[in-house]
């Protein structure tokens, strides 16, 4: 079409919103949502059937209004599926998980109901996060599982590793940890995990991958077959998602320089260098500060700010 850019590639991208919505987020697509979620599954169960729901929950207090998932699904089973694509790292992602878990098994029991039916759903909560989820825990994990990208929660007795509830779990992907190359991919679900990442890139339905799963992916996918306002969408939320890695990649960086020069300060007894650092220090102070006020701006939570900025939460509140 008459304003499909060269530089967008060729296939929408599943890894910004725009892409994630498109793909997974329509009835007429879901076939494209149960595959997937099979492939994480592998045979623990089959889902033959979802249906969308809203994509808000209504907290029970002020601040906790306005839960939103990406995707909030109901299996054929009655199971409830939360399925989300998370582009930046967050500080507390996994107690919002589990706040998303413990919201929606709630939501299950009848308001006032009498007597001692629990019998509940199942819930699951499905990540696909653009970081390393225990970047800041140990690397111990990462040295004994085979595959440190897949993260395949249950609440199970620590003694015995036996399940201890099967209507609960949590399956997250690391995609920048994931780095098999095509001869390296031994399951449905690792295909699914490199065509996330790669799609973008590609200019054609390769063959390494089972044409009868993902046909449709590369048939809907085209750039060149979307509506002008679907374009300009896209193009829109392509947009957002660099903006968003610039500035957290820049605050990263800001926070970085700030140490060092702290600690070159905290260093050097000679009033000289001191005086160097000092002056270096309050230059990135000067960067994390602007740095700040763009993350506040884009409405990122101010603890996650502080992280990737090095301020303290009290500057940014005064911002």
């Amino acid at each position: 079409m008459a304003r499909s850019k060269k530089h967008l590639g060729r296939y929408v991208d599943p890894r910004t919103d725009f892409g994630w919505k498109f793909y997974f987020g329509r009835e007429d697509n879901k076939i494209l949502l149960i595959e997937f979620l099979n492939s994480l599954f592998h045979g623990e169960k089959i889902i033959s059937d979802l249906r969308y729901k809203p994509v808000e929950q209504d907290g029970d207090y002020e601040e906790m209004r306005r839960v939103v998932f990406d995707l909030h699904c109901i299996g054929s089973d009655g199971e409830v599926f939360i399925i989300e694509m998370q582009q930046l790292f967050q500080e507390f992602f996994k107690d919002r998980a589990v706040y998303y878990t413990s919201r929606l098994i709630n939501k299950q029991l009848a308001r006032g109901k009498k007597g001692s039916d629990y019998y509940l759903p199942e819930v699951y909560f499905i990540g696909i996060l653009e970081f390393d989820m225990d970047r800041n825990g140990s690397s111990e994990i990462s040295r004994v599982t085979e595959r440190p990208y897949f993260y395949d929660v249950a609440l199970c007795d620590k003694l015995t590793k036996e399940i201890f509830y099967d209507k609960l779990g949590y399956k997250m992907i690391s995609l920048p940890l994931f780095n098999k190359q095509p001869e390296e991919l031994e399951t449905v679900m690792d295909q699914w995990l490199y065509l996330l990442k790669h799609l973008s890139t590609m200019d054609r339905l390769p063959s390494f991958l089972d044409k009868r799963i993902f046909g449709l992916i590369f048939e809907i996918g085209e750039i060149g077959k979307l509506t002008e306002e679907e374009l300009m969408s896209y193009e829109a939320s392509l947009k957002h998602k660099r903006d968003a890695e610039s500035v957290f990649n820049s605050a990263k960086k800001s926070g970085e320089a700030l140490g060092h020069a702290k600690g070159l300060a905290e260093g050097k007894a000679e009033g000289k260098a001191e005086g160097l650092a000092e002056g270096l220090a309050e230059g990135e102070r000067k960067k994390a500060l602007e740095t700040a006020k763009a993350f506040k701006e884009m409405g990122l939570p101010i603890a996650d700010i502080a992280k990737g900025t090095g301020l303290s939460v009290e500057e940014i509140e005064k911002l």
